[in-house]
């Protein structure tokens, strides 16, 4: 067994925090560069008039089809369900098939990149 001398351990943990911090960042700008790049045509963060879909601040934790002013599908009301990080993620995968009757058509194919843009949204609170 080796011995570190404690100043040693020390900036080792203080790197490896480093690196976790900065691999959280860098996950934190892809969501939003992919949330931009494929899902900002039709949702907005900020809560305000509604695009061609809802606004999803704080989307998970809220029961699906609650945004008031938004018109949501009847399926997707029917559905029931409060957003998670996991049914956001089989949602954003296949809507129609997670959902079928949602009006949303187009998903997030890439699983790196969906689960950049549930980590995402799950930060905007």
């Amino acid at each position: 067994m080796t011995h570190r001398p404690p100043h040693r351990l020390a900036a080792g943990l203080v790197a490896a925090a480093g690196l976790a911090a900065a691999s959280g960042a860098t996950a934190a700008v892809q969501g939003e560069t992919v949330f931009k790049q494929q899902c900002g045509t039709c949702h907005t963060i900020a809560p305000g008039p509604a695009k061609l879909g809802p606004a999803l601040q704080g989307v998970v934790g809220r029961k699906a089809g609650a945004v008031q002013g938004y018109a949501y599908s009847k399926a997707l009301i029917a559905w029931g369900q409060t957003w998670t990080a996991a049914n956001l993620d089989q949602y954003l995968a296949k809507p129609t098939a997670t959902v079928p009757g949602t009006k949303m058509l187009v998903g997030v194919a890439n699983a790196e990149q969906r689960a950049a843009v549930v980590d995402y949204l799950a930060a905007q609170k």
